[in-house]
Parts: structure tokens; C-alpha cells; sequence
């Protein structure tokens, strides 16, 4: 299965910088120390499993952006996770969030489009134990005007895969955050952690599969536990629990 790319033309960069200035949700941080945030797109089943081990060794939880249409499947990752890999990541008290039913380009849908996917996905989420799901990740980063105004009001967080820093006035409806992905994501993370700390502010990280031999858009379960382990600096938070203390 070949990975499917989101729109990098030009009308899609214009798009993408166009739509912070529309349906913002500005927060408000105040932060006596930073914030940081381990997160995971598509869940593929390393995910579900290394991933969530590590955190869990570590005393840490993070935040599982699971299509419920691609559990069971193969993709550019490997396995997505199964229904029950869902359930037991609720169990173990880690967030499970939306990330659409089907994996849809949020960029290209139109608004009733994307509403009846993530419909669709709350449901799935819900028969498998999770709460109704407060936090979202566009699939492939890609927003657009339909998107943030068919979800801003409907979520506490939308998230992209903008590279920043969540500080006082940032959208909550386009959050930017770090990936742990390629060969060099965990040094990558590490500098943007310093630049968090610095600044008091809130770091999102993302990954998608973890294993000792990754995709090109994940990580080793061994660079997972190295940055954990160096967030001792930090309130590690779920999404949830940041949108929480921006008082969302």
C-alpha cells in the first residue's frame, strides 16, 4: 500500500497559511512549568503496543489519534492496531482521540463530508470504550477553512503537523507540534524540548509507528524511552489534559 500525500502545491501551502487567520480559538497559558505531550497518529499497531509500553514504564500516558476504519489493516507502517489494542489503551488510562473514520484528507472534504467520518469514528470509538473523544489530528496535517468550521466547535484541540510551540494566543483549532519521525526525529524533538523548557510553553510531539525498524514516519521504541526519560522537566500531559489547563 502506497502512503497517500495531502496537497503540496502551491494553492495547498497558500490554503494551509490562509486558515490561521480564520475560526481561531485563541489560548491562554500561563505556564509555572512547561508542558509536554506524546502522541500518536493512525495508531498503527506498534503504536498501540511498544509505543504505549514505553510511557507506561516510564509512568507517562499520551494520546492515540486512532482511525477506527483502518484497524486490522495493512499500511505504509505496518498493522494498524485492532478494536481490542483500542480497549486496552483505555484501560491503561492513555487518551484515545479522533483522527477521522476513514483517514479523509480534511483539506480536500467538504465540511458536511468530514462531519459524518468523524461521526462515524465517535461512534467506533465509543463501542470500544473510550469516552466521547475531546481532541483531534487533521490526517496528513492538512486543514482548510471546512475543517476548523465543522470541528473548532466541536473539539477542544485540533492539531497539524506544523512544527511549534504551543504558547498564550495559539489556535486551538490549528495546533502545531513536533514529529519523532526519520532518521533525525529524535534529535529533532530533543531541540525543541529546550526550546520548550526555555519558554515555559507546551510541546506536542507525534510519531507514528514504533519499532526497531521504522517508517520513515516513525520512531525506535529505544528514542521513545530516551526522550521520555529526559521529560523530567516537563508535566507530561495528555491532550486532554493540556486543553484542560488552557482552560478549555
Amino acid at each position: 500500500m502506497e502512503a497517500y500525500s495531502a496537497d503540496r502545491s502551491l494553492r495547498g501551502k497558500l490554503r494551509r497559511r490562509y486558515t490561521r487567520l480564520a475560526y481561531r480559538k485563541p489560548l491562554t497559558l500561563a505556564l509555572d512549568r512547561p508542558m509536554l505531550t506524546f502522541s500518536f497518529d493512525d495508531v498503527p499497531a506498534t503504536a498501540a503496543l511498544a509505543g504505549a509500553q514505553v510511557l507506561e514504564a516510564a509512568g507517562l500516558r499520551g494520546t492515540f489519534y486512532i482511525c477506527a476504519g483502518l484497524e486490522d489493516g495493512e499500511g505504509p507502517m505496518g498493522r494498524y492496531g485492532s478494536s481490542e489494542d483500542a480497549r486496552r489503551l483505555v484501560a491503561a488510562g492513555h487518551e484515545v482521540a479522533c483522527h477521522t473514520y476513514s483517514h479523509l484528507d480534511c483539506g480536500q472534504a467538504d465540511r458536511a463530508t468530514i462531519a459524518a467520518d468523524v461521526d462515524r469514528n465517535g461512534a467506533a470509538l465509543a463501542e470500544r470504550g473510550a469516552p466521547a473523544p475531546v481532541s483531534f489530528a487533521y490526517p496528513y496535517g492538512d486543514v482548510s477553512f471546512s475543517a476548523k468550521r465543522a470541528l473548532g466547535e466541536r473539539f477542544k484541540t485540533l492539531r497539524t503537523v506544523q512544527a511549534g510551540l504551543v504558547e498564550s494566543g495559539a489556535d486551538a483549532n490549528q495546533l502545531p507540534a513536533v514529529g519523532i519521525e526519520g532518521a533525525d526525529g529524535e534529535a529533532r524533538a530533543r531541540a525543541w524540548m529546550a526550546r520548550a523548557a526555555q519558554r515555559k510553553a507546551w510541546l506536542i510531539l507525534y510519531t507514528h509507528d514504533v519499532a526497531e525498524a521504522p517508517s520513515a514516519w516513525g520512531c525506535t521504541p529505544d528514542a521513545l524511552a530516551r526522550l521520555a526519560a529526559e521529560a523530567g522537566g516537563f508535566d507530561v500531559v495528555t491532550m486532554a489534559q493540556g486543553a484542560a489547563r488552557a482552560g478549555l
